[in-house]
């Protein structure tokens, strides 16, 4: 969205109050806040979020900070003393929701549990984003996105057949189970509309994964077999593969549908495999997927995948290629759906970053700025909340903020 443009955000007038730190949580709020609530960042005075010395850093903040915590103001505060707590106490008066991604108890010990909070603010949306949930008999263990991948049953299928299990390259385990935060979000805030209370959303890193994992437990279920990892073929849907190409790069082929399959196999050159009665659905070419890849494969390494590339959008195949970060801010159809912006960081410094999604034809969100400095708009939450400049003396003296 231009900085200039004057529509109305869709979340506009929202106040959203973030105690978590690092991913979920706070993606989570940043998506709310692209979309325009007002998000204030609680962060631990002196250090702040730990995010802020992840991955890249440049003149002391990470350049991950630019996307995570764009749009959102930043307050130090410290959560473990009484006068912190008193002003988040305040804060949650005036908040329609707050998001942290605390172990469980965690806000219990502060006096900040939702018993608590709900009867300062019965229209309050607490989501609680943790390892394991707030119940169950692993609620109060550490949990971290790789942890949650690998009980999810992520973990487990990625990589190839007999050897160890590699990760997925970024935390998918915390966006995933910011998304549910989020689509829980929403969900409370239209029965609120109906009763005009808030609620608990409950929100599990492991299951966040789980549920992503497709057929996995109704086919243990009726079978007995657990799915095993299959590297870069999609066991059960075929073809659908990554192909050697003759300059020794990858191509991705998805053949799948029937009659996809059968144009490509005339790019092939295979007429007698588009033709053959056993191959005209699915579940006929998954028995066969070895005979299939192979003649895919032998057509692929005698070919440049420029040409591979040509050749099947020409008969309509999808077919691609494992994009790097350079593939990707070149592309013109990235830059034709503006997925790259660039934004100048508060050192001014030019950074391109995603764009937003998902995308609103009407109320799209926006793109803002960079994460702010640490404690950047302390004063001004401060100020917003009546507290006078004697009392906020007291608290900078004694580090709360």
């Amino acid at each position: 969205m231009n900085p200039t443009d004057s529509r109305r955000l869709p979340l506009e007038g929202l106040k959203v109050l973030e105690l978590g730190q690092l991913i979920a949580g706070p993606f989570a709020t940043k998506m709310l806040g692209e979309f325009g609530a007002d998000v204030i960042k609680i962060e631990p005075p002196g250090t702040g979020d730990p995010l802020r010395k992840w991955r890249m850093v440049e003149e002391g903040t990470s350049l991950w900070w630019h996307v995570q915590t764009r749009n959102k103001r930043s307050v130090s505060l410290d959560l473990r003393s009484t006068e912190g707590q008193e002003i988040v106490r305040r804060l949650v008066k005036e908040a329609d929701v707050l998001v942290e991604n605390f172990r469980p108890g965690t806000l219990e010990g502060w006096g900040l549990g939702w018993d608590v909070l709900s009867e300062l603010n019965p229209s309050l949306i607490m989501v609680r984003i943790s390892g394991y949930g707030q119940s169950g008999p692993y609620r109060d263990k550490p949990g971290f996105g790789v942890i949650g991948e690998a009980m999810g049953g992520l973990r487990y299928l990625t990589g190839h057949a007999r050897q160890p299990s590699v990760r997925v390259g970024v935390s998918i385990g915390d966006s995933l189970s910011a998304l549910y935060a989020v689509i829980g979000t929403l969900l409370a805030l239209q029965e609120r509309l109906r009763s005009g209370r808030g609620q608990v959303i409950d929100v599990a890193l492991y299951e966040s994964v789980f549920a992503m994992m497709e057929s996995l437990i109704p086919e243990y279920d009726a079978s007995g077999k657990i799915r095993e990892p299959s590297g870069s073929s999609l066991p059960g849907i075929t073809p659908s593969n990554a192909y050697l190409c003759r300059d020794d790069d990858y191509v991705l082929i998805a053949g799948n549908g029937d009659s996809i399959f059968k144009r490509l196999m005339g790019v092939i050159g295979r007429q007698d495999l588009a033709t053959d009665e056993r191959f005209a659905h699915n579940d006929g070419r998954s028995r066969h997927a070895e005979l299939i890849d192979g003649a895919i494969a032998e057509w692929t390494r005698k070919r440049s995948r420029q040409e591979i590339l040509e050749r099947l959008d020409e008969a309509r195949v999808p077919a691609g290629y494992p994009y790097t970060a350079a593939d990707i801010v070149n592309d013109p159809h990235y830059l034709a759906r503006e997925m790259i912006q660039t934004i100048t960081t508060p050192a001014g410094r030019s950074l391109k970053v995603p764009g937003v999604l998902p995308k609103l034809s009407a109320t799209p969100g926006r793109l803002g700025q960079g994460g702010p400095d640490l404690g950047q708009h302390t004063e001004q939450v401060l100020d917003e909340l009546g507290i006078d400049e004697e009392t906020r003396q007291k608290l900078r003296q004694g580090g709360i903020i």
